[in-house]
């Protein structure tokens, strides 16, 4: 049709009587309130499924008729006024919640992080990182802590994948419409929008500043299309880890730097500053030259600016830290060494690795903080090893860096049948009590047939869902109708009695998405039995830059078309959370087989498992502490790693060997061990106990709390104590480290008493050493001897510390130290001993890194 095109959107008019539906629209809380989300669906259900669940969007385009009708119907109106209610309940939280977790009235914290995975309304997420920090933003607003998310608004997230009829992914993208989005930009008193500048070689950067409610917290994102932007600077966040290196390191900029900026505009001063994984260390060097402008020097500066950073990683191997070459970053930062005062060898110092030619993000966050963890036990040891070279004399074992394992938000993810049956057998306000073992051990009383009701009717949910994606996926690409009937033979709503197993995750090499077709013929042998059928189902999007990730997705594409599988593996297109929430409450098993101990931590699982699902797993991440089999009866499956010796071969051999055996002889027999009532009572202990063993450990409140009594309260501490008294602390200790830097290399232990080679029980054993000082002060050095009881593997068992104490005064430059110690116990025993130096003010007492053995 010729002549111009001209659009338009007409949007309605809220009748006053459901004004506030727009405020609830503009706060995430709809993210994890099921009923908040069943008001908008209930107006316009078709619209709701169109708008991908996104209130503000429907809100734009509802049918006028539909709102007016509402405002008439006193059965929406009562609904409408009950949600109401319980939001207004919500955010009216009494004024010293922050103080009862032991902050002070002035406590903030600010939570960087490159995305966030709060609903899928809210397209800024790619994967695990972004659904934890938001699980970790909405904890923290149902436990009413002071605390704001930084982030960047991107107009593209994550692509949308489709599948076509070999399995080849295709990623588009589309631009999010902002005015969509639960998004608002912030204002000035005079209601102009608040900007920050950013400097980059040659130029400024402007970034508009966006608020997100999310509950009682807040997130703030930083964009930068905006016209007096160039294009190149206008798509630095145009999208989610998008483009070259050149626009990574922009990005992490702009978070880092950007974000620090952002907060001061709108008149927030944390006190605690939490770097979520590496890409928003530069804010950092951006702390650090804000008081190197009040006149601080660079080195007190630093350690004024890193007693209050905490910093988390994620990543399980060294080539996942991001790293930029020296030659850009000097470049990026030539004016910040002129405001600091450093000289461009220092600023590279700060992200030094030793081996390296690069500037590692990782390295920059750990320098900058003294507060650092894992995301599990297993990740934090292989953390503690991977940047061991950063406290290059102290064992692994005992450097600065910890964990906290990961957790997730029991309200986003269990699904909603099961609320009102916890009420009933847990207890009203079982959601305030969800770190209780004791409070979910009652799962056991709620009778076998409720319990795998529930399952099942979720399962049929689930089933309705695959089977509609299937069927659009199959008529984009054009095959045969009977295909798609056997395709979808097992996925039937109507008879959900066939066991269901979920694969889903970010299609990566290491998580290994294709060792369940190690062995075929043995594999068809297993779950092709018409008396014991098995249905699995995959999902999962690999980085449009992985190919060898695209390849795992092609390859189970060609399997599930194989005869053999054909119907028993369904291949799901463009994984999000709405599809993630279907899966881990309606399958009936979850499968994860990464290469140990390359997963961090993990949470798909724990998802699942509050839901009933049972999960056979690499005791990896998570798993390696959630599994257990007490009195009997285990919440769930492991498979053992194989020998760290093994090759990659023969390691998948082992591996795969023991996932056969466990689907032939347990899971497989257990499931369809159906008694009288028509289900495995087996089986449905094992999904009792999965959610009363699991659930209390493994939720987002456990972990929040951690990192509030661990690592939140003792930032503020160190914060408080580093810049009271014109900065006092930081100035004392930068120059006490300097002090022992410059020693170090000149001092000597040496041992002056006889080792006595036997004692009799109730004899005391003297410890003396001799300490050449090197210029230090006694009081700055501790000497200690680890005591050890030797074992059959040839490693000691930790015991006790004791400590040596100063003797009497150096003489010639040397300090004896000396302890009488009686042993409590009889037996061989191993002591060593050390020295290192110790302040009081030190965060961590190995901070520095050094330590001398006798």
């Amino acid at each position: 049709m010729p002549g111009t095109v001209y659009t338009l959107e007409v949007n309605p008019r809220i009748p006053p009587r459901l004004q506030r539906l727009s405020e609830l629209a503009n706060d995430l809380w709809y993210s994890w309130d099921r009923p908040t989300r069943a008001l908008f669906a209930r107006l316009q259900p078709t619209l709701w499924l169109a708008v991908g669940h996104n209130p503000k969007a429907f809100l734009k385009r509802i049918d006028q008729k539909r709102l007016d009708a509402a405002a008439e119907d006193p059965t929406f109106i009562g609904s409408f006024n009950r949600v109401l209610s319980a939001y207004d309940t919500y955010l009216d939280i009494a004024a010293d919640t922050a103080t009862r977790h032991g902050f002070h009235s002035d406590d903030i914290i600010a939570y960087f992080c490159a995305e966030f995975g709060l609903h899928e309304s809210l397209p800024i997420y790619s994967g695990g990182l972004g659904i934890l920090a938001g699980d970790h933003c909405k904890a923290a607003s149902d436990m009413g802590l002071p605390f704001v998310g930084v982030g960047l608004l991107y107009r593209q997230g994550y692509f949308i994948q489709t599948l076509d009829a070999d399995g080849r992914q295709h990623a588009n993208y589309h631009d999010t419409d902002f005015g969509d989005l639960p998004a608002t930009p912030v204002q000035d008193e005079q209601g102009r929008e608040i900007r920050v500048a950013v400097d980059l070689p040659g130029r400024q950067v402007q970034a508009r500043v966006w608020e997100v409610r999310v509950g009682r917290v807040h997130l703030l994102l930083l964009d930068t299309s905006l016209p007096e932007n160039s294009e190149h600077d206008r798509d630095i966040a145009h999208r989610l880890y998008g483009g070259d290196i050149q626009t990574r390191l922009e990005q992490e900029i702009l978070l880092g730097v950007g974000g620090v900026r952002a907060l001061a505009a709108v008149g927030i001063a944390p006190t605690v500053w939490h770097i979520n994984e590496g890409h928003a260390a530069f804010l950092i060097l951006e702390r650090i030259r804000q008081l190197c402008l009040q006149g601080l020097s660079f080195p007190v500066a630093l350690e004024a600016v890193a007693a209050n950073v905490v910093f988390t990683t994620h990543t399980p191997v060294p080539a996942g830290h991001d790293h930029f070459s020296e030659e850009a970053i000097t470049r990026h930062f030539a004016q910040w060494c002129a405001d600091v005062g450093a000289t461009p060898a220092q600023l590279l110092a700060l992200g030094e690795t030793v081996g390296e030619r690069e500037f590692n993000m990782t390295t920059l966050a750990i320098r900058g903080s003294r507060l650092h963890n894992g995301v599990s036990r297993i990740h934090g040891d292989v953390s503690s090893h991977i940047c061991a070279n950063l406290w290059p004399q102290i064992e692994p074992a005992e450097n600065p860096l910890s964990y906290v394992t990961n957790g997730v938000h029991t309200r986003t993810f269990l699904a909603t049948e099961w609320f009102e049956t916890f009420d009933r057998y847990l207890g009203v306000g079982w959601e305030e009590r969800q770190t209780d073992a004791a409070s979910w051990a009652k799962v056991e009383q709620i009778p076998d047939t409720t319990f795998w009701g529930i399952r099942q009717m979720l399962k049929s949910q689930l089933l309705h869902m695959v089977r509609h994606r299937v069927s659009t996926q199959h008529a984009r690409n054009e095959d045969s109708p009977s295909r798609l009937d056997r395709l979808l033979r097992l996925a039937d709503p109507n008879k959900p009695n066939v066991l269901t197993i979920g694969f889903a995750r970010r299609f990566a090499t290491y998580k290994r998405g294709a060792l369940l077709f190690h062995d075929l013929e043995r594999l068809a042998k297993i779950i092709a039995n018409s008396e014991r059928p098995v249905l699995f189902l995959f999902a999962g999007k690999a980085h449009p830059a992985d190919q060898p990730g695209q390849e795992l997705i092609r390859r189970i594409a060609q399997i599930a078309r194989l005869p053999q599988f054909e119907g028993h593996i369904l291949l799901l297109e463009d994984y999000d959370l709405h599809l993630s929430r279907r899966l881990v409450a309606g399958v009936d098993v979850w499968l994860n087989n990464p290469i140990y101990p390359l997963e961090a931590s993990g949470t798909s699982g724990m998802k699942a498992a509050m839901n009933g699902v049972l999960n056979v797993s690499i005791l990896d991440g998570w798993w390696g502490e959630g599994f257990d089999n007490q009195n009997g009866i285990p919440n769930g499956w492991s498979i053992k790693p194989a020998p760290g010796h093994l090759d990659e071969t023969r390691r998948d051999d082992e591996e795969a060997n023991s996932l056969y055996e466990i689907l032939e002889n347990q899971v497989i027999p257990t499931y369809y061990r159906v008694g009288p009532a028509g289900l495995s009572t087996d089986w449905v202990s094992m999904a009792k106990r999965a959610i009363s063993s699991i659930t209390p450990h493994f939720n987002v409140n456990r972990m929040v709390g951690e990192y509030v009594h661990n690592f939140y309260l003792p930032a503020a501490a160190q914060g408080r104590r580093y810049s009271a008294e014109h900065f006092a602390t930081a100035h004392a200790i930068a120059d006490w480290k300097a002090r022992v830097r410059a020693a170090w290399p000149g001092v000597a232990l040496r041992r002056v008493d006889t080792p006595p080679l036997r004692l009799g029980f109730g004899d005391s054993l003297r410890l003396e050493v001799m300490v050449r000082l090197n210029g230090l002060p006694a009081e700055d050095i501790v000497v200690e001897a680890v005591f050890a009881r030797p074992s059959s593997s040839g490693k000691s068992k930790k015991g006790r510390h004791a400590i040596l104490l100063p003797v009497g005064d150096a003489e010639h430059g040397e300090q004896r130290y000396a302890l009488d110690l009686t042993p409590e116990h009889c037996g061989k025993l191993e002591y060593r001993l050390r020295a290192y130096p110790a302040h009081a003010q030190l965060t961590h007492r190995f901070e520095m890194g050094m330590m001398l053995w006798l």
